[in-house]
């Protein structure tokens, strides 16, 4: 009889909360976000004392326990760890120097790629090859090519306005550069940070290797660095390169993914996933590539929780692990939700930083697209307009197969790259109140979308 009365008073709050002014709800929101600090000093924790939590880390597992107890003072009903399955990779040490008949010697700023094979402690010495893309590396063919370290030297685009296009033109290089360089015989490979900025900050990331071809080693050279670099080989072309890079790959282990829930008033058992990733590259502190992501989504059950917000549907938050290698935390939470039968109503990630907002992408279209767009309207007091066809993310993208709109925070991007998969990400990079005014933004949609039937 209790359980029946509990019932019935949840049911009658959250009528009571839909009767509201949503205006007046949003306002309440923003004004709970922008006067409370508690997701910048979790993001403080994160950087400060996690930093390079990369998958299998001992600074991984701490940041796993950290945003554990987060989630738990901010009020979840429900705190959980989900298994996920990892690759275990480490870096070693690191050098890279130019040598020249006619500039002498130069050390060059690099840094491993992720998941790549190295060298020995020894390392390897050779002339260099410069290409721009790959048909430039195919028209030289294995004459050429082997035996030689493969500098790619393809930049970003600066003239593209949207900053995630910019990168996405030059970081195939990155990806599968090793693996085409190796088809022709090359040792090792030498790419060009993928970032817009002109500094000394090399930016890892993750490569792969084809099957059927043989590993060579792979780093990531500085924008400064890849200049310099080009230029002496426009004087030198007989110029060298001493490589060392001991990373190393091992043995597959598992972490978890970290979630917690409000659970639904209504209809408990649909679900709305706001998540980001909570591995960093090993040299990041990791504070926009997704430390902020995952505060903010935090930030959005405690000030839920502190308002007496009552979704219809179930809430969660998910810390998601291993985002930046292999992405098994997504597979593994969209695995999981399969296996039990979960109706996933809407899934969105924060995954660009945590700058600005600027509004929100949705993989939607027709009358869906027309409401979601219409939304718009409540946040125009906030100068946050965009609400654009698009969205999603790599952690929520295993969602989609499953019915799960998916929906991907948008902030202004023309930083993010400069901080990406670099030394240069810390928390000294990000603002408070543009972390604050997207954590407003984030749980600002989240409650208008579960009011809606879409």
């Amino acid at each position: 009889m209790r359980n029946l009365s509990v019932s019935v008073v949840l049911v009658l709050l959250s009528f009571k909360l839909i009767a509201q002014d949503p205006a007046k709800i949003l306002t309440s929101i923003f004004d709970e976000a922008l006067t409370d600090r508690t997701a910048y000093k979790n993001l403080e924790y994160l950087c400060k004392n996690t930093k390079g939590r990369i998958a299998g880390s001992p600074e991984a597992e701490k940041a796993i326990e950290f945003t554990k107890q987060a989630l738990i003072n901010a009020g979840a009903d429900t705190v959980w760890l989900q298994k996920v399955p990892i690759p275990v990779w480490k870096r070693g040490s690191e050098k890279c120097r130019m040598i020249s008949s006619k500039n002498g010697k130069h050390d060059l700023s690099i840094t491993a790629l992720g998941l790549s094979v190295g060298t020995s402690e020894k390392g390897v010495t050779s002339k260099v090859i410069e290409v721009h893309d790959f048909d430039e590396l195919k028209a030289l063919g294995k004459n050429r090519i082997e035996g030689k370290i493969v500098f790619y030297n393809r930049p970003s685009d600066n003239k593209l306005i949207n900053s995630f296009a910019g990168y996405a033109g030059a970081v195939n290089q990155r990806t599968a550069g090793a693996s085409e360089a190796s088809k022709l015989g090359a040792i090792a490979v030498i790419v060009r940070s993928a970032t817009q900025s002109l500094d000394d900050f090399p930016h890892t990331g993750v490569t792969h290797y084809e099957t059927d071809v043989n590993p060579i080693p792979a780093v990531a050279v500085s924008t400064i660095g890849a200049e310099m670099l080009s230029s002496w080989l426009k004087a030198d072309s007989l110029l060298s390169v001493s490589l060392v890079s001991t990373c190393k790959n091992f043995p597959d282990s598992f972490s978890y993914n970290v979630i917690g829930e409000i659970r639904g008033s209504l209809k408990p058992n649909e679900y709305i996933t706001v998540g980001g990733h909570i591995d960093a590259w090993d040299i990041a502190e990791g504070a926009h590539d997704d430390g902020g992501g995952c505060v903010q989504a935090i930030e959005m059950i405690r000030i839920f929780k502190k308002l007496g917000i009552k979704p219809k549907r179930t809430v969660r938050a998910v810390m998601f692990m291993n985002e930046e290698m292999s992405g098994t935390g997504g597979k593994a939470y969209a695995t999981e939700a399969k296996r039990k039968g979960e109706i996933h109503y809407a899934a969105l990630e924060s995954d660009r930083g945590v700058t600005s907002p600027r509004g929100f992408g949705f993989d939607a279209d027709g009358q869906k697209l027309e409401k979601l767009q219409a939304l718009a309207s409540w946040f125009v007091p906030y100068n946050i307009r965009d609400f654009d066809k698009g969205g999603g993310g790599s952690d929520i993208s295993p969602l989609k197969a499953m019915g799960a709109m998916q929906i991907g925070f948008m902030p202004d991007t023309q930083r993010y790259f400069s901080y990406h998969h670099s030394a240069n990400d810390t928390f000294e990079k990000v603002n408070i109140r543009e972390l604050q005014m997207g954590s407003a933004a984030i749980a600002s949609l989240i409650y208008l979308i579960d009011l809606q039937d879409l």
